[in-house]
């Protein structure tokens, strides 16, 4: 019962922050920037989108190759389409549960190519803190660009405390932190408590370090470099060209789409899938570079629509091909295991 008490608020908890924030922002609109908000989902480029879309699956298809370095240090030859079924099928299954896409990639590996469970968590782990330090370096380049907008972001942070003072802008409610922090203490004290799931820690610790001296010890270094830049360097180009599909944002400059970036990313961190918390998180970024909203308010209809546009074609992009990935690697037979 506890555990599966557990299990609902992990998932209900974020998913709730997520839906309460689309309500949230929608509700700071008033009736003619609702139907700014339509019309610009109306007026949208598909086309641009549909490159959003090839950007964004050369990316994972990127990260898919990488990989397979890892791996091949610690002695285990996978090929290109397995590892990318496994990366997708990782995406995929992180919109259903919270942190469930790196456990999934490392199983579908274990059916398809006998990499030791592990193992493959462990190179994907490893791959985390090094695409965290290619993060922070965007966001620390980002920041620079910023400079000479700190005196404007102050003054949306005043105008937005001053209006939650006046009751414009509805308080965030100290319950979600609260239920929050407890679904992570819970979680902590559920694993520690258990001896079969300190020993599962203790496996995955292992594979850290494993994956970790893969990263370090790999022949391929240069490669796995090159591929670790394409990849960040195709998610922000992913980024800038779905700015071009309203006419609004196709003017806001590279530094406002690179910080829209780092905050889009942060919402994803914070909220599984980044349901409600990746659009807000980007339009509110976003209208810092544009002229301020006409009726007053703290984000643009636009800026709210192309945060919208750009979480909906990836969400469906991943939905679609992690779902034929699953259906792909259901059909092959797990080979013996070592």
């Amino acid at each position: 019962m506890k555990k599966a008490l557990l299990g609902g608020l992990r998932i209900l908890v974020p998913l709730g922050l997520g839906l309460w924030l689309v309500v949230y922002f929608y509700r700071q609109l008033d009736e003619s920037q609702r139907a700014e908000l339509f019309t610009a989902f109306g007026q949208a480029h598909w086309g641009w989108l549909g490159l959003t879309v090839l950007l964004g699956w050369a990316s994972h298809a990127s990260r898919a190759w990488r990989w397979r370095y890892l791996l091949d240090h610690l002695g285990h030859r996978v090929g290109f389409w397995n590892s990318y079924h496994a990366t997708i099928t990782g995406y995929f299954m992180n919109l259903l549960l919270p942190r469930a896409g790196e456990a999934s990639r490392a199983m579908t590996l274990r059916r398809t190519d006998g990499v030791p469970f592990e193992r493959g968590f462990g190179t994907i782990l490893a791959e985390r803190a090094v695409d965290m330090v290619m993060l922070l370096g965007i966001a620390a380049v980002t920041l620079l660009l910023q400079l000479d907008k700190l005196d404007t972001i102050q003054e949306r942070i005043v105008r937005f405390r001053a209006a939650r003072e006046a009751g414009q802008v509805e308080p965030i409610s100290p319950w979600w932190w609260a239920l929050a922090a407890a679904a992570v203490v819970a979680g902590i004290a559920l694993v520690l408590s258990r001896p079969a799931w300190r020993a599962v820690l203790r496996g995955v610790l292992r594979g850290l370090v494993d994956g970790i001296a893969s990263v370090l010890g790999t022949k391929h270094k240069l490669p796995f470099l090159l591929h670790t830049f394409l990849i960040w360097g195709l998610y922000v180009a992913m980024f800038a060209v779905g700015y071009q599909a309203l006419p609004e944002t196709a003017a806001v400059p590279m530094a406002g789409v690179m910080a829209a970036f780092i905050a889009g990313s942060l919402g994803i961190i914070l909220v599984q899938g980044g349901i409600g918390v990746y659009p807000a998180f980007v339009a509110l970024i976003t209208g810092i570079y544009m002229a301020a909203p006409e009726g007053g308010g703290l984000i643009r209809p636009d800026a709210l629509a192309m945060g919208w546009l750009l979480w909906t074609v990836q969400t469906v992009m991943i939905i679609a091909l992690g779902g034929l990935s699953l259906l792909l690697v259901a059909r092959k037979s797990a080979p013996p295991q070592p």
